[in-house]
């Protein structure tokens, strides 16, 4: 064995410290060692580059093959430390003196992380590592070569986790764009040649349709996965690319994978689910009918519905939100019915007996409140008409506003200019100076806000008063419409905009209407009792013309004014 120095050395690092080493005397060398040579690979994308583990052996017993060498092969991560049992075993032999040289084609296949990095440095360091070789590095048992050796461990390090970050965006942003992130399932390659970032997956030409006929056995239900998958085996001939036949728990997983009809979830578990570009093999409805076969009284996922009205509806006995479910009814005569109930989440009051609604009936509830606000189209340009001439009236009050408020401004600014000038004459003190120009300054930012706010207040009211009547005139029918469509976005998107304080009590919808549209309840009412009152419908000659007829009922005048507030 190697004789030992004490040798103490000196690492600037921000500051001077002392540190010391217990390293080798390599010439005082009295036994041959015995070396592990450990080899890895990586399956993790980040290391697709990497030489294999054969490529590393070769290269190892090209430059080290007079070497007494016992070869320990790894595939797994190092950047995680307790991952790896064989290296942990083999550091232990070490410690034991079994073999006490360690040879590796670079650090990097040594170590990624911390920990690990540092029970090497520390076994070279204390002499139980008695020798290291690199097959790509130059290494040298002093203690600057283990000072070195340990920068290039946290540089394989630091690179691992920078790369982490960057590898699960790169992912997320395949899965957004409907690119299966992960190796292809039985039935599927992943395409080598796209170009990077959107290489997605495609029909093996060898398995595609074997597997679709697996589908069909299993989709004409007079056989189980372990019988499809004996078939499929023993008669059809059917193995993975490695050449090995499919293992039971594949054949299970692959029926019930979503990927197979075109979605995928992803990161797994996380709830979150793309819908791929690459080709289905089956469709969602035999997807389903399988899951029915396999016992699954739903999907392995929770379906993803849309309902309309789930979030701005608070429960009124507790105050919890209000949540809703599909349910499905079939009948002895084969009918299927889909109903949606609306009910309290009970997260607040597990015992709150309020009760659940249908969704049709809160429909119909809606599209009540939304007609108690229509006006009849011709109020709507009355109004629009009358408030834009309420708004030249305030254009004349706003102009002399401003002309006073930029009087105000400019006296301001003259006010600071004059401050420097005496400040720069020496007729005021620094704090003199910085109180005056303090107190000039707030004064010169409220008037500042002033005028910006009487710009805006005068453009956006009117910008406002018509968004509100061209909703309260058509609201109500889009709904239905949207309705009859099966269009729940834009019936959410109606819904909400009626208020913020919903709640359900009883079954009954309660709204604190929004201060837009409260006004807008009481006119539209008044409106078309007017229209109705005065003008009959059928009285097509002077049907739309009822202006003088709104401009003579001061209780929709009274509205409009609060409508402009």
């Amino acid at each position: 064995m190697y004789d030992t120095v004490d040798v103490l050395v000196t690492l600037a690092v921000g500051s001077t410290a002392d540190y010391p080493f217990r390293v080798f005397d390599m010439s005082k060398k009295t036994g041959t060692i015995k070396y592990f040579a450990y080899v890895r690979k990586s399956s993790e994308r980040d290391e697709k580059q990497k030489l294999s583990i054969p490529a590393q052996i070769d290269r190892l017993n090209e430059q080290f093959g007079h070497l007494d060498i016992e070869i320990i092969e790894e595939k797994g991560s190092a950047f995680k430390p307790h991952n790896r049992p064989l290296f942990a075993g083999m550091l232990e032999r070490i410690r034991k003196k079994e073999r006490t040289g360690l040879i590796a084609w670079h650090p990097d296949r040594l170590s990624r992380n911390e920990i690990d990095a540092g029970s090497l440095t520390y076994m070279l360091r204390m002499g139980v590592i008695e020798d290291l070789k690199l097959a790509t590095y130059h290494f040298e048992n002093t203690p600057e070569g283990i000072w070195m050796l340990q920068m290039a461990l946290s540089q394989s390090q630091y690179e691992s986790a920078k790369k982490s970050p960057a590898v699960k965006r790169g992912l997320l942003k395949k899965a957004q764009m409907g690119v299966y992130p992960a190796p292809a399932p039985i039935g599927y390659l992943n395409d080598k040649y796209a170009e990077k970032g959107s290489k997605t997956i495609l029909p093996d030409p060898e398995r595609f349709d074997t597997v679709r006929k697996m589908f069909d056995l299993m989709l004409g239900g007079n056989h189980n996965p372990k019988a499809v998958l004996e078939i499929a085996t023993n008669e059809w001939g059917l193995r993975t690319k490695k050449g090995k036949p499919l293992s039971r728990s594949t054949a299970y997983t692959m029926f019930e994978n979503p990927l197979y009809y075109g979605e995928f979830e992803y990161p797994k578990n996380s709830g979150t689910w793309y819908k791929g570009i690459h080709k289905p093999m089956i469709t969602k409805e035999e997807y389903d009918r399988i899951q029915e076969i396999l016992g699954k009284k739903s999907r392995p996922r929770r379906q993803k519905h849309t309902f309309a009205y789930r979030g701005p509806i608070n429960c009124g006995s507790c105050g919890a939100m209000i949540t809703a479910e599909k349910k499905t009814k079939r009948q002895k005569n084969g009918n299927v019915h889909h109903y949606v109930y609306y009910h309290c989440t009970k997260k607040i009051d597990p015992d709150c007996s309020e009760p659940a609604i249908e969704e049709k009936d809160l429909e119909e509830q809606i599209v009540k409140a939304l007609r108690s606000i229509q006006i009849p189209t011709d109020f709507k340009k009355w109004a629009l008409a009358r408030l834009k001439e309420m708004n030249k009236k305030e254009n004349q009050h706003r102009n002399k506003m401003q002309n006073n408020q930029r009087r105000e401004y400019d006296a301001c600014v003259r006010k600071l200019d004059n401050l420097i000038d005496m400040r720069a004459e020496g007729e005021l003190t620094s704090e003199e100076f910085l109180s005056r120009k303090q107190s000039l300054t707030l004064e010169k930012q409220r008037v500042q806000d002033l005028l910006n706010d009487t710009d805006q207040r005068v453009d956006n009211w009117l910008e406002v008063a018509e968004k509100v009547l061209n909703f309260a005139e058509k609201a109500a029918n889009i709904f239905v419409s949207a309705s009859k469509a099966k269009n729940p976005e834009l019936r959410k998107e109606i819904f909400s905009v009626l208020g913020s304080n919903l709640t359900l009590k009883d079954k009954k919808l309660l709204i604190s209407w929004d201060d837009a549209l409260f006004p807008l309840k009481a006119m539209a009412k008044e409106a078309r009792a007017t229209k109705d009152k005065l003008e009959p419908l059928n009285n097509v000659v002077n049907k739309g013309d009822n202006g003088d007829l709104y401009s003579q009922n001061p209780k929709l005048l009274r509205g409009l004014s609060r409508v402009r507030t």
